[in-house]
């Protein structure tokens, strides 16, 4: 359904853009009809980037994107409407994503009045009941109040419906449940697995482990905008190969371990020229050997990819 092919992002910086930033770097992956698929790493690893290059929030500087075989990056006028009827977004601060001046039904008006001018008033307001209650709303309860009358689950909830609207394909959850309570968070979740067996295919971007563990099928592991590991989430939480996808294991608090009890990793910056390894400076495992060019990502395993120089030997 989705698929990145060699997708770079570049931003210009420093005084009058003369240095380069790599947020994103030649990133490969897809996601078919009916899967989620979680991208993991920590902030500033490039997460957000991609789910914004996918959504065409934010431009590409290289590679191509394909939705259903066709090339987005391209996509103008109506091409993109289109486009926007199959694929939408979800993030992470509900709050931010309504004006506090209007209730909180004024975001379906504006899909109402951009997607579906011509629908009749009842023939709305049954499409409009039947999107809320599929996530777990009572349009009663919820519809003509101010967002601030509403908790985070039930904005999180609103934003779901309302992309549900546009019988959306494909929906990028940019760490939509980081903001919710514990309980909160789980009801969100179940109701991403309920739309994703309907056929609804997700990229679920987070920096919590467990969280795509719990809910995906596939699992990529992004290091400074490159990926570290990629393959099915029960290879990559059961054998981790790569360092940084070790380190990010470990990191998982235990409940049987306290945290004085733990030694913590020091974590230093460490900028490595872009032919060799970006994980090099804070590998435990490092040799000269990983400054002398990036290491490829290869299959070592049915549907398991990792990017280490250690693996490019059998």
């Amino acid at each position: 359904m989705l698929r990145l092919e060699d997708v770079s992002k570049v931003y210009r910086i420093g005084t009058f853009g003369g240095k380069a930033l790599h947020a994103v770097n030649c990133v490969s992956f897809d996601i078919p009809d009916g899967a989620v698929t979680s991208l993991i790493g920590e902030s500033g690893s490039g997460k957000s980037t991609i789910g914004k290059m996918i959504l065409r929030l934010t431009s590409i500087s290289s590679g191509r994107i394909f939705f259903n075989e066709v090339d987005i990056t391209t996509l103008k006028g109506d091409a993109l409407k289109e486009y926007y009827r199959r694929v939408q977004g979800v993030f992470q601060d509900p709050f931010s994503s309504y004006n506090p001046i209007f209730k909180a039904d004024r975001i379906f008006k504006i899909i109402r009045d951009e997607f579906f001018p011509d629908m009749s008033h009842a023939e709305w307001q049954d499409k409009l009941h039947a999107s809320l209650e599929c996530v777990g709303l009572n349009p009663a309860h919820v519809l003509n109040k101010y967002p601030h009358q509403l908790s985070g689950g039930q904005l999180q909830r609103l934003l779901i419906a309302r992309a549900l609207l546009l019988d959306i394909q494909f929906l990028v959850a940019d760490e939509i449940i980081s903001m919710l309570d514990a309980s909160t968070r789980i009801d969100v979740l179940n109701l991403l697995a309920e739309l994703k067996s309907h056929g609804l295919s997700i990229l679920f971007i987070t920096h919590d482990l467990s969280l795509g563990y719990y809910i995906s099928e596939r699992a990529v592991i992004l290091y400074r905008g490159c990926i570290a590991e990629m393959g099915a989430t029960e290879k990559i939480f059961g054998r981790p190969l790569h360092p940084y996808t070790q380190m990010l294991m470990a990191s998982v608090p235990r409940l049987d371990r306290k945290w004085d009890k733990l030694e913590a990793e020091e974590q230093t910056e460490n900028h490595q020229p872009l032919s060799g390894c970006v994980y090099y400076g804070r590998c435990p495992q490092a040799t000269s050997d990983c400054t002398r060019g990036r290491p490829p990502l290869l299959e070592v395993d049915q549907d398991h990819f990792v990017a280490c120089i250690r693996y490019t030997e059998g």
